[in-house]
């Protein structure tokens, strides 16, 4: 024992306070080395051993009554609770790295709003060239439709998706943004509604779009904020989103009326 370490170069070399190892001892985790001739408890191997073996677990998460036992019991006993601290490490793992990817959407308002795919759509369309502001008024929608119809907002995302594949229903839409500054009496209005829902007609895929939300609830009103949540500050859309809805229920789409119950 004259070659073994003091308490002090013992906790040093584990990283833990000597207040800790003498807690250690105190709990029965580890025996107290029997004092040199100079009075000096000398920590050899085999106490330095335990010691590493009680702080790794500690560290790991095992409460210090539990060590002892575990430390104490046979190979195969020993080697099974090894795997269960393991397992119970992998779970905290996966909960810390889900808060901190969390945190990061948080920096993110739109990422913590609406997710990835809703994110990856709206830095689409602004590659596709939509105005800043249609962009705007899209992920206000989004936010309505995401919190009023949850079930069905992946779904309209993978259907718009689609769509903007094509260059023809990219060009209507782009057109329909350019149309909010039209006087509502402007002949063109009624005339790009009517062309906008013969497309629609014409591509039940792209139809989706108008029908995947309120296909998963009967609400006009939830509906109705949704479709036209930015609609007051522009009667052109307001007259052209009635001239297309009129157009698709004569073709015989539902599409809820605001003033439904």
């Amino acid at each position: 024992m004259r070659n073994g370490v003091t308490i002090g170069q013992a906790s040093a070399f584990v990283g833990v306070t000597v207040k800790t190892v003498r807690h250690y001892h105190k709990l029965g985790l580890i025996e107290e080395p029997e004092r040199d001739s100079s009075g000096f408890r000398r920590y050899g191997s085999a106490e330095l051993s335990r010691l590493v073996q009680v702080r790794t677990l500690a560290a790991a998460g095992v409460p210090l009554a539990e060590i002892g036992p575990m430390l104490d019991a046979d190979a195969a006993s020993f080697a099974a609770a090894l795997a269960d601290v393991g397992r119970q490490l992998t779970e905290r793992i996966e909960d810390l790295t889900a808060r901190r990817d969390t945190l990061d959407r948080l920096a993110d308002g739109d990422r913590a709003l609406l997710g990835d795919h809703a994110v990856a759509l709206l830095e689409r369309m602004t590659g596709l060239g939509f105005p800043t502001d249609e962009v705007a008024t899209a992920r206000e929608g989004w936010v309505l439709a995401k919190a009023l119809v949850p079930d069905g907002f992946d779904d309209y995302l993978t259907h718009l998706e689609h769509a903007l594949d094509d260059p023809h229903y990219v060009a209507l839409i782009k057109r329909a943004a350019e149309a909010a500054t039209w006087e509502p009496d402007d002949p063109r209005v009624a005339e790009l509604a009517t062309a906008m829902a013969e497309h629609y007609l014409a591509n039940p895929a792209h139809l989706k779009v108008v029908t995947a939300l309120q296909a998963r609830t009967e609400a006009a009103t939830r509906y109705t904020l949704i479709a036209r949540h930015g609609e007051e500050q522009t009667p052109a859309t307001t007259r052209g989103a009635a001239v297309f809805e009129t157009r698709l229920r004569a073709a015989g789409i539902h599409i809820p009326r605001p003033n439904a119950h």
